[in-house]
């Protein structure tokens, strides 16, 4: 049976933030809102809450987890960026951007692309994450809140609690953050390339 905390999504409340970064470092599976809605969340270094993650979506081993960061200080540890890349990350985050960048050794193995030692980083603008990976002081593990099955991610945390409640350890109800997914770039080639259209304006990185 999971936990459920009620947050305000403009200040919330350090007490529940606590226990939310004690959930994660235990090796908890959390949902929490973002700024293109909930994902499922656990700490980085936990393989058994990432596979509970798997199991939840149904996802094979090919699946990239995405790196939520708190800030650029952060995604420098865990991926390799040039100078033109940093000016661009800079202007665009924090926003609902999720950027493929060449993955440093920091990031375990089992957590990149298996061809191509990838990984997705992403700053998102929402005070709850904000606060929790503050709290925390290393990136979350994240995957988007998406069911077997269904095309847009899960929006209301009455309804994920209803649905998931035996599977999570907690669920952050941080109000209505958006159902569109974030606007991937992959910075892996010559030019920034966008992979997949969503919350975040794609123009700035098309040629």
């Amino acid at each position: 049976m999971s936990q459920f905390f009620q947050i305000h999504p403009e200040n919330p409340q350090k007490r529940l933030i606590k226990q939310a970064v004690e959930i994660l470092r235990s090796g908890g599976v959390v949902v929490y809102p973002t700024d293109s809605g909930y994902a499922l969340g656990c700490h980085l270094g936990d393989k058994p809450a990432a596979d509970k993650i798997k199991r939840i979506r149904k996802l094979d081993d090919k699946h990239n987890f995405t790196l939520v960061c708190r800030d650029l200080s952060d995604i420098g540890t865990y991926a390799k960026v040039d100078n033109t890349q940093y000016r661009l990350l800079k202007t665009f985050t924090p926003g609902p951007y999720t950027f493929i960048l060449d993955a440093t050794t920091e990031v375990p193995r089992r957590l990149q692309h298996p061809k191509r030692r990838t990984i997705g980083v992403r700053v998102p603008d929402n005070a709850i994450v904000q606060a929790l990976l503050a709290e925390l002081g290393e990136p979350i593990m994240s995957s988007t809140l998406i069911l077997p099955g269904e095309s847009d991610p899960m929006t209301g945390p009455y309804d994920i609690r209803d649905t998931l409640e035996h599977e999570l350890d907690l669920i952050i109800d941080g109000g209505f953050c958006g159902m569109e997914p974030t606007t991937v770039v992959n910075f892996t080639g010559d030019v920034p390339e966008v992979t997949r259209v969503g919350k975040g304006d794609p123009a700035p990185f098309e040629a």
